[in-house]
């Protein structure tokens, strides 16, 4: 199966070895986005409404570079710095999903980048 990477100027440049996202056959898998700047590469911390906010528009800019939109998301996994964070971060979540809800998994997890609060990444699928 032929790789394909995906990437676009309105999403944060990747910042180590690896791609904004990948096409393998018709699914699209895109790295973890935190909120970062895509214009400036500088992190936006604040509340966890404001960086799941502009993590999902990472997200949404990543999936519209493939062809695609949260539609076609077929799983999520969300890595949440405090799981206490969950119902104001999942009020975020569902305004991007509101047309079809995709398989997830939500972890605490023991730290993030740049101290980020949420870490976003989902699998899509074309056609």
């Amino acid at each position: 199966m032929e790789k394909q990477a995906i990437h676009t100027d309105d999403a944060p440049a990747a910042i180590g070895p690896y791609q904004q996202a990948i096409r393998a056959g018709q699914f699209v898998f895109t790295s973890g986005q935190i909120a970062l700047d895509p214009k400036s590469g500088e992190f936006l911390a604040g509340e966890i409404e404001e960086e799941t906010e502009r993590t999902l528009q990472n997200i949404g800019a990543i999936l519209k570079a493939a062809g695609l939109g949260f539609e076609n998301v077929v799983k999520a996994t969300v890595y949440l710095a405090d799981m206490n964070h969950f119902a104001r971060m999942n009020a975020v979540y569902e305004k991007y999903f509101a047309a079809g809800k995709p398989a997830r998994a939500c972890v605490q997890v023991a730290a993030l980048p740049k101290g980020a609060k949420v870490e976003i990444d989902v699998i899509a699928q074309a056609g």
